[in-house]
């Protein structure tokens, strides 16, 4: 089918003829580009430049979840692609190169571009070829840019698309700290490759890609509307961990938060915290939204939110549709370093019930295991059932051989899970399990409940 694909795009390809390079009088300079979560610094000349922006297509196997290694096609090596900023008023001369190595040919249409197909059409290349074309930056915004090659799904899941910002000529109002994170979608399939013969792979000195089978997309799931992984930046596990993206008590933040779709309309929330500031559909020429629960981002477009956290923590960044939070791997975590704030938020008891004269009232029934294990069965089976969640079952766990790799255990005793529970990130740095239990009480009260689950209580 591949094949297929590159012959017609080919022929496409072939069609384009060479686009003039206009140069002018105006200033030049190199855009700086980054992987996310990263953001190149902010743009502090008050006039306009002629910016060059270099933007390579590459095929390249890497994982999207423990074990799941995946054919992506990037702009510039990683899922989503560079971060590019310019500014109102610049002229952008933008050359995208399909690297010789490639097997498909691709082409970008970027939404911050006025003119036919956003550069799609001037930009359909082949393996080997690049192509060259100015546009001004009219209007300011956060935008999406993706492939527009057909099949479109197709090249979109696989991983061709990022976030161009146009900062407006006035610029932007100063921040902290600034992060670039984008959803997707991944349909997928078993490839009937094995991963040494996928275009792209490097063997097993690939960053990040370990043993398993790889897979490719699957134009049925992408009709039903059904993907497996719906991730931050290209892979589960991405922002957790220490992945996490981190700040301090009082610090102004800004996050960009891109929906690549290609299907679901995201619902961002950070759990524990306010969007004070957004900046909805990316317009930055319109006054912003102002202190708001979560905020909707259709497949396609993408929203500037600002915000100060003032109580240190662990705060989630999540899709509110929850299912793909807990289940399809929408979740990020920011660590918030900071001195307690006790005048904003602070635990004030915790214990038994009690009844109107303040005494303890006796269980009814005895459910410790249950109770124990409350917050666990967020992402764990914690009885018999087999549900479709984050984490293995617990239920019957002891002696079993852990199922995620890289774990340095024959198998889960109760040594290994209170040395595991105490800090997960400490034993596998890109765990999903970012949940710490310090209290060495609340951690044996966890093992004495799993020790029940194994002895069938």
């Amino acid at each position: 089918m591949i094949k297929r694909l590159a012959l017609i795009g080919t022929m496409l390809a072939l069609s384009v003829g060479p686009v003039a390079n206009a140069q002018g009088g105006l200033p030049t300079e190199r855009a700086v580009l980054t992987d996310a979560p990263q953001v190149p610094p902010p743009i502090t000349r008050k006039t306009s430049a002629r910016v060059l922006v270099d933007l390579d297509v590459i095929e390249v196997v890497n994982e999207i979840a423990d074990g799941v290694k995946y054919t992506l096609w990037t702009y510039g090596g990683h899922v989503p692609g560079k971060f590019i900023r310019v500014r109102e008023g610049d002229t952008v001369t933008f050359t995208l190169r399909n690297l010789t190595s490639n097997l498909v040919p691709h082409n970008i249409d970027l939404h911050s571009v006025t003119g036919p197909g956003g550069g799609a059409k001037v930009t359909l290349i082949s393996p080997g070829q690049q192509a060259t074309f100015d546009w001004k930056a009219l209007k300011s915004g956060i935008y999406v840019y993706h492939c527009a090659t057909a099949p479109v799904p197709m090249h979109l899941s696989n991983g061709m698309f990022g976030l161009i910002l146009v900062e407006p000529a006035k610029g932007l109002p100063k921040v902290d700290r600034e992060f670039y994170i984008m959803q997707s979608e991944f349909y997928t399939q078993k490839s009937e490759l094995q991963p040494e013969a996928a275009p792209g792979y490097t063997g097993s000195g690939t960053p990040g890609v370990s043993k398993g089978a790889l897979y490719e997309f699957s134009f049925d799931k992408m009709l039903a509307e059904n993907p497996d992984y719906v991730p931050w930046n290209g892979r589960i596990g991405s922002l957790t961990g220490a992945n996490a993206l981190k700040t301090k008590v009082g610090e102004s933040v800004r996050f960009y938060v891109g929906n690549a779709g290609l299907n679901l309309v995201s619902s961002f929330h950070i759990i524990g915290d306010h969007l004070e500031k957004v900046y909805s559909e990316g317009s930055l020429d319109s006054p912003p939204l102002l202190n708001v629960q979560n905020h909707v981002i259709p497949a396609g477009a993408a929203a500037v939110v600002d915000t100060i956290f003032e109580v240190p923590g662990d705060y989630p960044l999540v899709d509110h549709s929850l299912g793909r939070t807990f289940n399809k791997g929408t979740l990020g975590i920011i660590n918030v370093d900071g001195p307690p704030r006790p005048d904003i938020f602070k635990l004030v008891s915790t214990g038994p019930l009690q009844d109107g004269n303040g005494k303890a009232e006796a269980p009814k029934i005895k459910v410790a295991a249950k109770v124990a294990l409350a917050e666990c069965a967020a992402c764990h089976d914690i009885g018999p059932a087999k549900r479709k969640i984050v984490g293995p079952p617990l239920y019957g766990l002891l002696g079993k051989k852990p199922l995620s790799p890289g774990l340095p255990y024959a198998k889960w005793d109760r040594a290994a899970l209170n040395e595991w529970l105490r800090d997960p990130v400490q034993i596998k740095a890109n765990t999903m399990m970012t949940y710490r239990v310090r209290d060495d009480a609340a951690r044996n009260q966890i093992l004495d409940a799993l020790e029940s689950l194994a002895e069938g209580k």
